[in-house]
């Protein structure tokens, strides 16, 4: 499993609210679209307006080969448009889980993390 780290900067903090609004009830929606997404969370870090970035998104999906795929769907490009407007991708991290992970209360490691 490919895990996407994104850092996310505000265009303007004083939207933050709707920016939330929107990670929570349209981003979040649209993950059942995208078959290669398994884990979706947007971590909000700060919303000085000098932060170097305000919030982290945390994507696991499948391979970034069938992630690539479900990004040329057009529910995912309405998402990019959308997001465009509020936000900006500040840093990007690109890796690949080593073992099945950790995850509290779980029958065992690979259960507790999607695999």
């Amino acid at each position: 499993m490919d895990i996407v780290i994104h850092k996310i900067r505000l265009l303007d903090v004083e939207r933050a609210p709707a920016f939330e609004e929107w990670v929570t009830t349209e981003d979040y929606a649209a993950c059942p679209d995208l078959p290669s997404v398994r884990q979706f969370s947007v971590q909000r870090v700060s919303l000085d307006p000098d932060a170097a970035f305000h919030y982290f998104e945390l994507i696991a999906v499948t391979s970034m080969t069938d992630f690539e795929r479900d990004m040329a769907v057009p529910a995912f490009s309405r998402l990019v448009d959308r997001f465009s407007a509020m936000a900006e991708i500040a840093e990007e991290a690109i890796g690949t889980r080593l073992g099945a992970g950790y995850r509290a209360n779980s029958k065992n490691a690979a259960d507790a993390m999607g695999s």
